[in-house]
């Protein structure tokens, strides 16, 4: 019989793992996408055009795409919690190397490779974050636990407009990377203590059941995800890259008030994906969810680039609406990959989702930088919004579990 301590206990470690993953996932969000606040800084302090600012604030994204799959098969192989705790100190040393080269002046092309390398040993967070949440949550809690953990990512990005373009303006790019340094270098010592590897079979009983098998043959369930998921990180990018530029060079507010929009902005875009994760706990589907939110995206994306052509406040709003829409389906696409390829294949898939995602991501700094000093933000936004229209039909109907994540501790 359980006794009601073990059962709180158990509990206890579950949601303490989860504060966990959230902590590491958020230093992460805090590096690889707050050097997009860098942009202000860099364009209109060191004389760099838009495409150039873009390129520069995108290498740790291009650093993601290049370490997802290998933390995710390391984690597979060994585990999470060596995953969280070495990746994220490995970023902290990166970080901290590319703010000092900042400081000493460094050419754009030594800062680009040493945030790269962060960007690279960051990754680890999502692959293995979203790994130990699943595997200590159980299917009917699963939605609102990995919705809690892809809050991370917004709140990273709150803090990080809170404080980069203000500190950067202030007293040079140099100085603003050391709070994602100092951020990810606290998740790692965090991560160390805290983190516990999550109950799965061995593996010779894992083979008997058939859960070492590869989850991409015999279905595009994964697949059809990871394309609809692409599609949908486009206008999410636009958003996190340049709606404080947009404040800023084209509405003409100051760095510290256009960082308070966007930061209330990512909190509001939090708090929806903790939202569609209950919902899809109460309906019991990811994928039902998952295609209404994507319409949504379509919608506020169309409307704020409309909206952009006025000189009102209604344009002001509907950047926070596009803000909030925008980060929305990643928890749901997110679980569902882990659910689909189970725990011998469940870091590789979320690295392949993820790397899939960041390759997109990486192209939006330089392509839309260029796109919005050719046709202006407004044509910017609505092409931003074409593109995930290609994924309402590409989301599945449904999605296989695989048999393994059907219950947890």
């Amino acid at each position: 019989m359980t006794s009601t301590a073990t059962v709180t206990a158990g509990t206890t470690r579950r949601w303490t793992i989860l504060a966990l993953g959230v902590l590491a996932q958020a230093a992460q969000a805090v590096l690889v996408n707050g050097t997009a606040f860098l942009i202000p800084t860099l364009h209109e302090q060191s004389g760099m055009s838009l495409a150039q600012a873009g390129t520069l604030a995108s290498a740790p994204v291009f650093g993601v795409v290049f370490g997802l799959v290998a933390w995710g098969a390391v984690a597979d192989r060994h585990g999470e919690r060596i995953v969280l705790a070495v990746g994220p100190a490995l970023a902290a040393v990166a970080t901290a190397a590319a703010a000092f080269a900042a400081s000493a002046g460094a050419t754009s092309g030594a800062l680009a490779v040493l945030l790269a390398l962060a960007g690279a040993a960051a990754s680890s967070a999502n692959s293995a974050s979203g790994r130990v949440v699943v595997g200590w949550f159980p299917p009917d809690r699963r939605g609102l636990a990995m919705g809690i953990r892809q809050m991370s990512i917004p709140l990273g990005v709150a803090l990080a407009a809170m404080t980069i373009p203000v500190v950067a303006r202030d007293h040079g790019v140099g100085w603003a990377l050391a709070f994602p340094a100092a951020a990810c270098a606290i998740a790692a010592v965090a991560c160390a203590i805290g983190i516990a590897d999550p109950p799965r079979p061995e593996r010779g009983d894992a083979e008997a059941q058939g859960l070492l098998g590869n989850p991409y043959r015999g279905s595009t369930v994964l697949q059809r995800i990871h394309a609809a998921s692409v599609l949908l990180v486009v206008p999410q990018y636009v958003v996190w890259t340049y709606a404080l530029v947009w404040l800023v060079t084209e509405r003409g507010w100051a760095e510290s008030a256009a960082g308070l929009v966007v930061t209330a902005a990512q909190f509001l875009g939090a708090a929806s994906r903790v939202a569609v994760g209950v919902w899809s706990d109460r309906v019991g589907s990811r994928m039902r969810p998952l295609r209404i939110v994507t319409v949504a995206v379509v919608v506020s994306m169309a409307a704020l680039a409309l909206a952009g052509l006025t000189a009102g406040p209604v344009a002001i709003v509907l950047l926070v609406v596009a803000s909030v829409t925008t980060v929305s389906p990643n928890g749901l696409a997110f679980t569902a990959v882990a659910e689909v390829a189970g725990p011998y294949w469940g870091g590789r898939a979320l690295g392949i989702q993820n790397t899939a995602q960041f390759v997109a991501a990486a192209a939006v700094g330089p392509a839309f930088g260029a796109l919005i000093g050719t046709v202006g933000f407004g044509a910017a936004f609505a092409i931003s919004a074409a593109v995930p229209a290609l994924a309402i039909p590409v989301v599945p109907n449904e999605h296989r579990k695989n048999p393994d994540t059907e219950s947890r501790p």
